[in-house]
């Protein structure tokens, strides 16, 4: 009954003795009674389903939460911040309430059970800080066990790993990691006290082939079903083995402090949830109930906000010009008259635009007066030889004087 996710073994008993548990129709006084796959088992009339496969959790405790599904002082325990999307679990061995990090969690009771016992010699590696004065030599005295307050504790492997940096003789805070294979209760505090040491923080790291690694804290992640048929199977009977590659429950999701359901919206998804809204979500609603206040306040009064004009426009205050008579009736346009400028003579030689010389005064016959101070025309001098060479000279091939 326990492994079908009725309750727990303490709370099926409790259940037989109220007579409420029937097998094949006769109703049990003990809980002694061996049953096979084919006796039909009902609890209150109702026939319970078969058992479900083995599933393994990893779950990243965070301090300040008890392992336990009831606690008399009524301080928050880890069941209660586990999402509701999972099945009713048990976990494997107990963190104390100021123990954080990895912890396994499973639908299997025997499983549980054989993951805990000594016997099986799963190595569970801590980290703990603490406060005081220790030696390696100190530390490694712990291999081959010690006896505390009268309790025998199996070999135990310590390292320091560094200390903070104190002056004079005042305590240090050490860093110290530590590998056991018993896993009895608080026995990483007890050892380390007794070496004179005060833990202030203990996180532990790993148990046996499962590792905390980068799991968020108060998160939970469902191991493959692969991983456990390699890891687990020779604890793990054969028709509870899980079958196929994927898990059944979703990537890691934080932790609820609320054995609540998830609220879900039209959507189907959790993300719909209010309590679970990412921000640019939250950033969206503020922004509707910021525009909805808005739109709430009392109208302001007309033209409030618009500015007086500084300047009047240059053709505000235009007048077109007055046409014809007739013209606009035929469709007309006035025409615009010509009127050259006063500078401006056809008749007058305009000169060189670019230098604003006059040109050369020109003969009767049209050629230019060299007398009026014009430029020469192009052409050998008067009275020279048109070829290089002195005034007079003969040809280019000439004795030269």
């Amino acid at each position: 009954m326990a492994r079908a996710g009725i309750a727990s073994r303490r709370e099926v008993e409790r259940l037989i003795g109220l007579g409420k548990v029937a097998v094949n129709g006769k109703i049990l006084d003990t809980p002694a009674v061996l049953v096979t796959r084919d006796d039909v088992i009902t609890v209150d009339g109702k026939p319970i389903g078969s058992a479900q496969a083995t599933r393994v959790w990893r779950y990243n405790k965070p301090a300040g939460l008890v392992t336990s599904h009831n606690d008399p002082g009524g301080r928050p325990t880890v069941f209660d911040a586990l999402p509701s999307g999972l099945p009713r679990v048990i976990s494997v061995g107990r963190l104390d309430l100021n123990t954080e990090g990895l912890l396994l969690l499973t639908n299997d009771g025997e499983l549980s059970r054989a993951l805990e016992l000594p016997q099986t010699e799963l190595v569970r590696q801590y980290r703990a800080r603490a406060r005081g004065r220790v030696s390696q030599l100190q530390l490694d005295s712990l291999k081959d066990g010690v006896t505390v307050d009268g309790i025998r504790y199996g070999p135990i492997e310590a390292t320091l790993d560094k200390a903070k940096e104190s002056e004079g003789n005042s305590p240090a805070n050490l860093w110290i990691s530590v590998s056991i294979t018993e896993g009895k209760n608080r026995e990483v505090r007890k050892v380390l006290e007794h070496l004179g040491l005060t833990v202030n923080r203990l996180i532990r790291l790993a148990y046996g082939p499962f590792q905390l690694g980068t799991l968020p804290t108060g998160s939970v992640e469902e191991v493959g079903p692969r991983v456990i048929r390699e890891m687990l199977a020779q604890h793990i009977r054969p028709e509870n083995l899980p079958q196929g590659n994927t898990v059944s429950t979703p990537a890691p999701i934080p932790g609820r402090r609320t054995s609540a359901p998830i609220v879900k919206g039209a959507s189907g998804s959790a993300i719909s949830d209010p309590s679970r809204k990412p921000s640019r979500v939250r950033a969206a609603g503020a922004a509707a109930d910021a525009a909805a206040e808005r739109a709430a306040r009392p109208p302001k009064k007309a033209g409030w906000a618009k500015a007086a004009p500084k300047f009047e426009h240059p053709k505000k205050n235009f007048t077109p010009r007055a046409r014809p008579e007739g013209a606009e009736a035929a469709g007309e346009r006035p025409k615009r008259v010509f009127k050259p400028r006063e500078d401006q003579f056809i008749d007058r030689p305009r000169g060189d635009a670019r230098t604003g010389a006059r040109p050369a005064p020109r003969s009767a016959s049209g050629r230019p007066d060299d007398k009026g101070g014009g430029k020469r025309p192009f052409g050998p001098k008067p009275g020279g030889s048109p070829f290089k060479g002195k005034p007079g000279g003969g040809s280019r091939g000439g004795p030269r004087g």
